[in-house]
C-alpha cells in the first residue's frame, strides 16, 4: 500500500492521496494533476467520475492544498491586534467568521483552512453576523513569518530608479512588523525625509514550498493582494548595508483591502494597477509589464529560502515613484494616498508625522 500511495503521489505532482482500498490499483485510478485539481475531494462511492478513471465502489481522498475550486475574497476586521476573521461576499457584504475558529495564520492555509472556509461559507454565510462598512479593515493575513519583495521588477521603474535590468530578481525582506491595514494611517519614521510609494501585487503562499520549478509554483499560492510597499530612500539608498533598512518602518506594509484566492484571479500576469497621491495619478500600468512573472518568482524564491503558508512575496511595482520624479517628490504628512490593482480592491493611506 505504501508503495502504491507513493507511486500515486508521483503521478500528480507530489499531491498526497489517501488510498481506502487495498485492492486499488494504480493502473485503475490513472490520476493526472489536472484531475486532481478538478477533484479535490472524495472521490468515487458509487460512480465513475469522468477523466479519473476511478472505478465504483473505491475511495479516495485527493488532498489538494493548493488547487482549490474555492471562490474566496478573505479578510480581518476590527482593532488593531484584536481583528477577527471575515468574508467579503460577492455581492460587497462582509461577514463575520470566526464561528470557524481559525484566524488566517500560517496553521490556517497548511491545514487546509481555504476548504473549511469555503464550506464554512456555503452553509452559513447568508445567516453569519454581519460586520458594517464604518469597522476597521486590518491585513486580510495574520502576521507572516517573512516578507519577501522583489525589486526592479518593471523595466520602465529600473529606468526612472537609473538602475540596470536584473538578470535574475532583486530579493529583499520587509519587516512583518510593517504590516497594518489598507485603511490605515502612514506615519512617517522619524528622522526621515523621502519617504515614496509603490503600488505592487503581492502573492501570499498557501503551502510550504522549497525547490519548487517553476510549472507547479502556482499550486502553492493561496491568493493575491494589494500591496503599498512604502520605502524611504534616504534609509534604503544613502545609509549603506541592504534595502531593508528604507522598507520596514511601522505602517509601510498596508495589505488589503482582502485576499482573493486564485479563482478569483484567473491571470495574475495581466492586472490593471494604478496609484495617486492627492488626486493626481502617479502610477499607471499593469503587471504584465512584470520582468519575472508570479510563478517565476515563487519558483526562485524557493530556491533559496522555505517559503511557509501565509509568507507574502510582493512582486515589484511600475514607473511612477517619487524617486523617478524630476525633480524628486516625496509624501509629507496631510498627504493622502490612494490605489488599487484590478480585482483586487482599493486602499487608502493618510501620511501623518511620527509621534
Amino acid at each position: 500500500m505504501k508503495s502504491l500511495v507513493r507511486r500515486l503521489t508521483q503521478r500528480t505532482n507530489s499531491i498526497p492521496i489517501l488510498i481506502l482500498s487495498d485492492t486499488f490499483s494504480a493502473e485503475s485510478a490513472r490520476i493526472s494533476f489536472t484531475a486532481a485539481l478538478s477533484y479535490n475531494a472524495v472521490a468515487g462511492s458509487s460512480s465513475r467520475l469522468p477523466g479519473v478513471g476511478i472505478r465504483t465502489g473505491y475511495a479516495v481522498y485527493i488532498n489538494v492544498h493548493h488547487g482549490e475550486r474555492s471562490k474566496l475574497k478573505l479578510i480581518r476586521f476590527g482593532s488593531a491586534a484584536e481583528e477577527k476573521p471575515g468574508l467579503l461576499l460577492q455581492d460587497g457584504t462582509r461577514v463575520d467568521a470566526s464561528a470557524l475558529g481559525a484566524d488566517y495564520d500560517e496553521a490556517f492555509f497548511a491545514g487546509g483552512g481555504l476548504r473549511e472556509l469555503e464550506k464554512w461559507s456555503q452553509n452559513h454565510s447568508s445567516s453569519a453576523p454581519r460586520v458594517p462598512p464604518s469597522v476597521r479593515l486590518g491585513s486580510p493575513i495574520c502576521r507572516p513569518s517573512k516578507i519577501v519583495c522583489i525589486g526592479l521588477n518593471f523595466r520602465d521603474h529600473a529606468a526612472e530608479s537609473k538602475m540596470d535590468l536584473p538578470k535574475e530578481p532583486v530579493l529583499f525582506f520587509k519587516s512583518t512588523t510593517a504590516l497594518v491595514g489598507p485603511n490605515d494611517r502612514l506615519r512617517i519614521p522619524r528622522n526621515a525625509t523621502k519617504v515614496d510609494w509603490e503600488v505592487e501585487l503581492a502573492v501570499v503562499i498557501g503551502s510550504k514550498a522549497s525547490y519548487i520549478p517553476k510549472e507547479e509554483a502556482l499550486t502553492h499560492v493561496a491568493g493575491y493582494v494589494l500591496h503599498n510597499d512604502y520605502s524611504e530612500r534616504s534609509f534604503q539608498l544613502e545609509r549603506g548595508g541592504q534595502w531593508v533598512k528604507g522598507k520596514s518602518a511601522d505602517t509601510f506594509a498596508p495589505l488589503g483591502p482582502f485576499l482573493a484566492t486564485p479563482n478569483e484571479i484567473p491571470n495574475p500576469g495581466s492586472l490593471a494597477m494604478w496609484l495617486k497621491v492627492n488626486g493626481e495619478s502617479r502610477q499607471n500600468s499593469s503587471t504584465a509589464n512584470m520582468i519575472f512573472d508570479v510563478a517565476t518568482l515563487v519558483s526562485y524564491v524557493s530556491d533559496f529560502m522555505t517559503l511557509l503558508p501565509g509568507d507574502v512575496i510582493s512582486t515589484g511595482t511600475p514607473a511612477g515613484v517619487g524617486l523617478g520624479m524630476n525633480p524628486p517628490s516625496y509624501l509629507r504628512a496631510g498627504d493622502v494616498v490612494e490605489l488599487g490593482i484590478e480585482g483586487l480592491g482599493e486602499s487608502r493611506q493618510e501620511v501623518v508625522e511620527f509621534q
